[in-house]
C-alpha cells in the first residue's frame, strides 16, 4: 500500500534533529564516558535521530585525539542513530588525522569546519577539504560558520567542493538564507541548519534538518516542528517555532552555547556534573536560572 501523505522535506541521511552534544566531564575535568552514553540515550529518547559529538558545543578545542576517538566509540555503542564526529582544525594535516581516527572509531560521517583564524584564500579552503576528501571513506559535512572562523566560503568554492567524492552535506551557520537557496540547488548537497533560530526558515528553502544546541532540551518539539512542516501544516510549525524562541534566546543569546547547554541539562536533571575545561567556565546559578527561564517560557518545565 503506497504512502499518499504529502511530504515537503527530502530524506535526512544523517538524521533530522541532531543535538550538537556536550561532552560530560567529571569534577576533575576528565571525560565521563558513562555519562556521555547516558546522555546520548536520553537525547535519542527525547526525539533526536542523529548526534554530533566532538563539536564546538562538545568542547572540541580542549579535548584531545584519544578522547575524541574514545567518545565516538562510547556513544556509538550506546545508541543506534547516525553519529557524526567533529574533526575540524585550521591545521590541514591535523584535520586529516582526526578524520582518519574518528572514522576508524566508527563514526558515520565527519563534520569539518572551514579553517578558522588563519583566514585562508578560497583556493586554500578548497585544498583543505580536498586533502580531507583524499583521506576519507565516510561522508564529509562542511561546517560553514563565518562568525567563528573569519572566512566566508564562496559559491564557486562550494561548487568545486561538491565535486569531491565524499563531500555530501553542509551545516550552514552563515545566517544567509538567500545564499543557501542557490548553494544548495547548484551543488546538490544536503543542507542542515546550523542556527536554532533559523530552523524553520531553512526548512522552507530545502534544508532537511538541524544540528542544534537547544535540542538538548527540546528535541521532541523540534521533531514535531519538522514533522508538521513535512506534512504541509505550516501554521503548526510556525506555532512551535514561536514557542521555542525563548529557549533559543536563553541558550544561544550570550554566545556561550556549550555552557548553556550543560546548564539546561543540569536543570533537566539529565547531567549531574557541569564541569568544563578552560577557557570555558562551567555554569553557575545565573546560567541555571537563564536556562530555567527559557525552558519554562517554552513550556518545557
Amino acid at each position: 500500500m503506497s504512502d499518499t501523505t504529502m511530504h515537503l522535506l527530502d530524506p535526512a541521511p544523517f538524521g533530522r534533529i541532531l543535538p550538537a552534544m556536550v561532552t560530560p566531564m567529571k569534577t576533575d575535568g576528565s571525560i565521563d564516558y558513562e555519562a556521555a552514553q547516558k546522555l546520548a540515550k536520553q537525547l535519542v529518547a527525547d526525539g533526536a535521530d542523529g548526534l554530533v559529538v566532538n563539536g564546538t558545543t562538545g568542547e572540541s578545542p580542549v579535548t584531545h585525539m584519544e578522547e575524541k576517538v574514545d567518545l565516538v566509540t562510547a556513544v556509538k555503542e550506546a545508541v543506534d542513530v547516525p553519529i557524526i564526529s567533529g574533526a575540524g582544525s585550521n591545521d590541514t594535516a591535523h584535520t586529516v588525522r582526526m578524520v582518519e581516527q574518528t572514522q576508524e572509531a566508527g563514526c558515520d560521517a565527519v563534520l569539518v569546519v572551514a579553517p578558522y583564524y588563519s583566514r585562508p584564500s578560497q583556493e586554500g579552503i578548497f585544498r583543505h577539504y580536498q586533502a580531507v576528501n583524499e583521506s576519507a571513506d565516510k561522508p564529509i559535512i562542511i561546517y560553514d560558520v563565518p562568525g567563528r572562523t573569519g572566512v566566508h566560503i564562496q559559491l564557486e568554492t562550494y561548487r568545486r567542493m561538491a565535486e569531491l567524492d565524499h563531500v555530501k552535506a553542509v551545516k550552514d551557520a552563515t545566517g544567509d538564507i538567500a545564499g543557501a537557496v542557490r548553494k544548495r540547488l547548484e551543488t546538490g548537497l544536503t543542507w542542515y541548519s546550523g542556527d536554532d533560530g533559523l530552523f524553520l526558515p531553512f526548512l522552507s528553502v530545502g534544508a532537511v534538518g538541524i544540528i542544534s544546541v537547544i535540542a538538548h532540551a527540546a528535541a521532541g518539539p523540534m521533531r514535531n516542528l519538522a514533522n508538521a512542516f513535512d506534512q504541509g501544516d505550516i501554521h503548526t510549525a510556525q506555532k512551535i517555532a514561536v514557542q521555542l524562541s525563548p529557549l533559543v534566546e536563553s541558550l544561544n543569546g550570550t554566545g556561550f552555547q556549550a555552557v548553556m547547554a550543560k546548564a539546561a541539562l543540569k536543570v533537566r536533571g539529565v547531567l549531574d556534573c557541569t564541569t568544563m575545561r578552560l577557557p570555558n567556565v562551567g555554569p553557575g546559578e545565573p546560567e541555571f536560572e537563564r536556562a530555567r527561564e527559557g525552558m519554562r517560557a517554552a513550556g518545557l518545565l
